[in-house]
């Protein structure tokens, strides 16, 4: 003969497997996470997800939010509605294939040579990844050197097609920190405009 359980004894069942679904982003606004958890830390290339449909245009008339990153102590605009998650030394953003990621170390100041030979390092582990030349570009914020790369996405399990991504790299230091801050959007779509305005705005705090 079956007993039914005590009340007390199923709540806590029901609260405990509720609890282990995951932790939420420390920091989150509304739109997909997928990509942007599926985005590495550090100098890694970003990654498109080839089940996720593009993005469109950032529009003129977006509005732009600040972020602020205590742990990275940096600061930057981005998007309202893109999700923000932060994960240990780097906060990535997202809109489905619309990525961008900054990443805080300690290291010297960038040169670029350091930047280039980088990314021919990251050419070789990583499939598909192309990089153009890097350069010395001044921002708000200070000099930096800025590179752009071409990544393509694993293919669709379904369709077998494979999204292409074009990301600009730029890297700041700052005080012995170095920042590298990606900003990916899939071919085809143009966020040339909101890009510049948010790395413009990227801030040391």
């Amino acid at each position: 003969m079956l007993r039914k359980a005590p009340p007390l004894l199923l709540l806590a069942g029901l609260l405990l497997a509720s609890g282990c679904g995951g932790s939420s982003p420390s920091q989150a606004t509304s739109g997909s996470s997928a990509a942007a958890g599926a985005a590495p830390e550090g100098g890694a290339a970003l990654s498109a997800d080839a089940r996720s449909a593009a993005t469109g245009d950032i529009p003129d008339t977006q509005n732009f939010l600040t972020l602020r990153a205590p742990r990275l102590r940096v600061s930057m605009l981005y998007p309202e509605g893109w999700t923000v998650q932060e994960r240990g030394s780097s906060v990535s953003i997202a809109d489905k294939n619309n990525l961008v990621r900054i990443s805080v170390s300690g290291a010297t100041a960038p040169t670029a040579a350091s930047v280039q030979a980088d990314l021919s390092t990251l050419a070789r582990s990583t499939s598909g990844l192309k990089a153009g030349p890097a350069r010395a570009v001044s921002l708000k914020s200070g000099p930096a050197v800025r590179a752009t790369y071409t990544t393509l996405s694993a293919p669709n399990p379904v369709t077998g097609k494979q999204v292409t991504l074009t990301v600009d790299r730029y890297e700041l230091a700052h005080s012995g920190r170095l920042a590298i801050v990606d900003l990916g959007t899939p071919v085809g779509v143009d966020n040339v405009d909101a890009y510049r305005r948010m790395i413009e705005s990227f801030k040391w705090q």
